[in-house]
């Protein structure tokens, strides 16, 4: 009995050991934590501050200080907060390109060397600030890229981008939307490039609503859309080129309601529908090449419902499935010249 007693006694001695061992372990972590993110916290103040710096080059310190604190965030939570402060800087004001100096002024006189050197002042500051955000985007596009669950990735991740100008490269070649959502609503894109190359949207949100894209080019080819949704309602193209050669579409639903395309090149060569649905509901076509071909359209709804094509070219030649729903009534009868469908899909 007595050693029985011992024993009770020694196994509950270990027992309250490993509990206060446990307890003393949560305290460390917890106390591991709230350091981390008081020096976190220290961090990024001092590198919100370097942003409203006059000096390009200290903004860029901050830029890169706060992508950095961003990676090495004790929590989600915190790094969110990071890449919103990067968004929200994209989001600010910028000086417009103030351009040439013409040879002469409005009164007809020549420009004076301070006239020159005030102009050029101005000019290599809009360039100074432009090269800070595209530094932005360039991170962005950067950590976007890497796999979620690595090191510095920022998949899943929100970007606020909405009503900002871009006039350089976004790059998400390789990306995976699957959480986190991608606003571009407002955005305004001019002679930049955009690119989606074989990114897969398979739960995210991707926003482009009422976005104006100027001389710009927005290309995802070979890129999957299984799921989430891709919104470019009343967005208006004026020249570039938009393409989806060899996409594939099996479950996402994308929409360009009321979309206008003047002079712009789409292209859908080569993609397939498989399922999901796209919608070209009111779409405006003017000028510029309209291209599916080669495009499979199966179990999917795609829908040209009260689409207008005037001018350019319009083709699917070698497709293969059904019309899209609304294409022969958007086209018109007699079906024009420019347009070239599948003899089986014209009315007899």
């Amino acid at each position: 009995m007595v050693k029985l007693s011992f024993g009770v006694v020694a196994g509950a001695g270990a027992l309250v050991a490993l509990v206060v061992a446990y307890r003393r372990q949560r305290v460390d972590e917890v106390g591991a934590h709230r350091e981390a993110t008081r020096l976190h916290t220290e961090r990024f103040s001092q590198a919100v501050d370097k942003l409203g710096s006059d000096s390009p080059a200290v903004r860029l310190g901050g830029i890169h200080a706060l992508a950095g604190l961003a990676d090495d965030a004790p929590d989600d939570d915190l790094r969110q907060t990071c890449i919103d402060v990067l968004c929200a800087y994209l989001r600010l004001p910028s000086p417009s390109d103030p351009g040439d100096l013409p040879d002469l002024l409005p009164d007809g006189a020549s420009p004076t060397d301070e006239q020159r050197d005030a102009h050029q002042a101005k000019r290599d500051r809009y360039l100074a600030l432009r090269e800070v955000r595209h530094t932005i985007l360039r991170l962005i596009g950067d950590h976007y890229r890497i796999p979620a669950g690595a090191h510095r990735s920022w998949q899943g991740c929100r970007l606020d981008l909405t009503r900002v100008t871009i006039d350089g490269l976004l790059d998400f070649t390789d990306a995976v939307f699957s959480d986190g959502d991608v606003n571009f609503a407002s955005a305004t894109f001019s002679n930049s490039t955009v690119r989606f190359t074989r990114a897969t949207f398979s739960g995210s949100d991707v926003n482009f609503t009422d976005a104006k894209f100027s001389s710009s080019y927005v290309f995802f080819d070979d890129a999957t859309f299984s799921g989430g949704s891709v919104f470019f309602l009343l967005a208006t193209f004026a020249g570039g080129t938009v393409r989806f050669t060899r996409a594939t579409f099996s479950g996402s639903y994308m929409n360009f309601l009321a979309a206008k395309f003047s002079g712009s090149d789409v292209y859908f060569t080569g993609a397939m529908f498989s399922a999901g649905d796209v919608h070209f509901l009111e779409t405006k076509f003017s000028g510029g090449d309209v291209r599916f071909n080669r495009a499979t359209f199966s179990n999917s709804a795609v829908d040209f419902g009260d689409a207008m094509f005037s001018g350019g070219n319009v083709h699917f030649d070698r497709s293969t499935g059904p019309a899209p729903a609304g294409l022969l009534e958007a086209v018109g009868t007699p079906v024009p010249a420019e347009v070239r469908l599948r003899p089986d899909w014209l009315p007899c």
